[in-house]
């Protein structure tokens, strides 16, 4: 990766988040795993994280140290329970046929041509774009759609419901040391989810099982364990996709490797993956030692926290290179692994070949004329990033 595009990758993680910048810094220089004080276990090797995410003996998401602690105080016990238990297996399980690969392709031809078209046109007349607000609206509109939620104020309306995301995402910021949220921290998020769940009840009771939430009710799950899914679905479903757009449309520019995609589109593919690999816009995945156990020689308590510092992981092998062939040892790690293995990543596929296809169709490179980097948020990623095609 060129010096520049290492600049602006480490530069967005320590304006999003310092902590999470020193933690990731950290990561580089130990051994695959090490407990670090205030902190807990750190692990950056992929293979070890992809064994400590599929072994449900000794590790779990419910308990101090695990994302589902953070929901469960925002949910109530039933739905961490939920999340961590058979419930949350059963649904997938359920749910699965909605995300293939065909039917997520489709979903997302469906629901942004229109929009994709626009841009086109906009970038071969000349025009700039702003790469961010694409990618939020693409997002917005996809989680939208597989909610099953009706929006009628069109643009504005997506934008805000990845805001809203955005601002709840955002509360978490700190868990690195402690997902244990302050009273004050908790009914903030609460009012930031009747933000996004307003809609939620009805479309609940009205929408057929080919969106969320009309699966989940003829599958027997009640509404508030909808409302739960719907906030889960709607920050894991815009943050990190839309970071991973616009990162990897920077990453692309600042390596000079628009070139090599521009002469071979047939490796887009290719530069998805190198995309999603290098951003990893979920950068850290948190869980709780539930048994004792020993890791690479270390002997993990149970109440231990360890943290998977899966960007770093991920980023091992070199930075972003397009003709870079496919890597077994990370293979899909930025989008976990295992049974909580992110059921949309079929989608978050798809929506960034779309828009590099989008971006490559004039057959000409983009050039950055302007960035920002996103200050305070969970998730590393652009506030603006403003591109236009080369003369």
């Amino acid at each position: 990766m060129t010096p520049t595009a290492r600049r602006h990758e480490r530069r967005l993680i320590r304006a999003g988040n310092p902590s999470l910048a020193a933690l990731l810094t950290l990561a580089r220089v130990t051994g695959p795993i090490r407990k670090i004080p205030r902190v807990g276990w750190v692990v950056n090797d992929p293979v070890v994280a992809r064994r400590i995410l599929n072994d449900y003996d000794h590790f779990t998401m419910v308990g101090e140290g695990g994302v589902g602690h953070l929901w469960g105080q925002l949910f109530g016990p039933a739905f961490a329970a939920f999340f961590g238990g058979q419930g949350h297996a059963d649904l997938r399980v359920k749910a699965r046929d909605m995300f293939t690969e065909v039917k997520s392709t489709a979903l997302v031809d469906r629901v942004l041509t229109p929009m994709l078209s626009d841009v086109r046109r906009n970038l071969a007349e000349g025009d700039r774009v702003d790469v961010v607000r694409t990618a939020k609206l693409m997002t917005g509109r996809v989680v939208a759609d597989v909610l099953g939620l009706e929006l009628r104020d069109r643009d504005e309306a997506y934008l805000r419901l990845f805001v809203s995301g955005e601002r709840l995402a955002a509360l978490a910021l700190g868990t690195q040391v402690s997902t244990v949220l302050a009273p004050e921290t908790i009914e903030q998020a609460r009012s930031v989810v009747r933000e996004i769940t307003g809609g939620v009840e009805e479309a609940y009771r009205t929408r057929g099982a080919e969106t969320i939430l009309g699966r989940s009710r003829e599958i027997g799950l009640d509404v508030e364990i909808a409302k739960a899914l719907a906030t889960l679905v709607t920050i894991a479903g815009t943050e990190t996709a839309a970071s991973a757009m616009a990162r990897t449309v920077a990453l692309l520019a600042d390596t000079g490797q628009t070139a090599a995609l521009l002469a071979d589109r047939s490796r887009i593919p290719d530069a998805v993956r190198e995309g999603l690999r290098v951003t990893s816009a979920a950068p850290v995945l948190g869980r709780h030692v539930a048994k004792d156990v020993v890791v690479q020689g270390r002997r993990l308590r149970a109440g231990d926290r360890i943290l998977l510092a899966v960007h770093t992981a991920n980023n091992r092998p070199g930075g972003f290179d397009v003709t870079r062939p496919y890597l077994p040892e990370t293979r899909q790690l930025w989008f976990g692994a295992g049974r909580h293995l992110c059921l949309g990543a079929a989608l978050g596929r798809a929506q960034l070949t779309r828009l590099l296809e989008t971006l490559t169709a004039a057959g000409r490179p983009w050039r950055i004329e302007s960035r920002t980097p996103a200050r305070k948020v969970l998730v590393p990623t652009y506030a603006t990033l403003t591109i236009r095609m080369a003369e």
